[in-house]
């Protein structure tokens, strides 16, 4: 464990470098949230039902979420980069544990994303978004949330290593910004019709994102909703129990096996 953690640091201080390295992406992937709640929240804001400041308190957590959920585009880009340039071959000469490198990747991701997160909170505040539950349940909304980021990076790092190729992984990356769509990040549910509310409701982003809402004190949790959603803190953990218990190990055991 020892080793793990040594080797996972100098993993999680390479990857820092290089994501310090490439700061236009950087910049690019902390401001486009900001960008989806400014055009979201003015521009659907006025086309829906509830008032626009109301609308924008519903949208600060499904983008939050939705932002999370980018982990696997993430995750599987970087990982299929290292891949295709033949610096995971290079890794795996070094007398280090197998789990070191996706451990960095995923540690590193996790800690771009918190300090990414706070700006973007600050624009919600100036938007008119308001954290009305207390301080514990805030603190407990912002932990799921990086927990439910770290579980994603880990779908992307074992898809990454799967597809060993940058475009190859762009292409299937960008598929995932239709995830958010079939959930409640940017509508209720509640009007969809029976089989798309159903299958909107078990994605996890769904769980995800009513459990930040009624954590943050933003809206109450819906009735009648699948059990993720009418549950959603423990729908919420389960998700990442289920994703972390079944993709760590095969990104771990991907990259061991290299070509093979």
């Amino acid at each position: 464990m020892s080793a793990l953690a040594y080797d996972g640091g100098a993993m999680l201080g390479r990857q820092l470098r290089r994501i310090r390295n490439n700061p236009g992406l950087l910049i690019l992937t902390q401001t486009m949230p900001i960008t989806m709640l400014l055009f979201f929240g003015y521009v659907f804001g006025s086309a829906l039902a509830m008032p626009g400041g109301q609308y924008r308190s519903f949208l600060v957590p499904g983008l939050l979420v939705a932002t999370a959920a980018n982990g696997i585009m993430t995750g599987m880009f970087q990982a299929a980069q290292d891949t295709h340039r033949g610096v995971m071959d290079r890794f795996r000469t070094l007398p280090m544990s197998r789990a070191a490198v996706p451990l960095g990747q995923a540690s590193a991701d996790l800690v771009v994303t918190a300090a990414g997160t706070v700006p973007f909170l600050l624009v919600g505040l100036a938007v008119g978004w308001r954290i009305e539950g207390s301080a514990l349940e805030a603190a407990g909304a912002l932990g799921l949330l990086l927990l439910f980021r770290f579980a994603t990076t880990w779908v992307g790092i074992f898809l990454g290593l799967l597809t060993r190729n940058e475009e190859a992984a762009g292409q299937l990356g960008g598929a995932t910004f239709l995830l958010p769509l079939l959930s409640n990040a940017y509508i209720p549910t509640d009007g969809l019709p029976g089989w798309l509310r159903t299958l909107a409701e078990w994605n996890p982003i769904s769980a995800v994102t009513t459990a930040l809402r009624d954590l943050f004190g933003n809206a109450p949790v819906p009735e009648g909703a699948a059990w993720p959603v009418a549950h959603p803190v423990a729908g919420s953990l389960v998700w990442c129990a289920v994703l972390l218990a079944l993709f760590a190990p095969l990104a771990v055991r991907r990259y061991a096996r290299g070509e093979r």
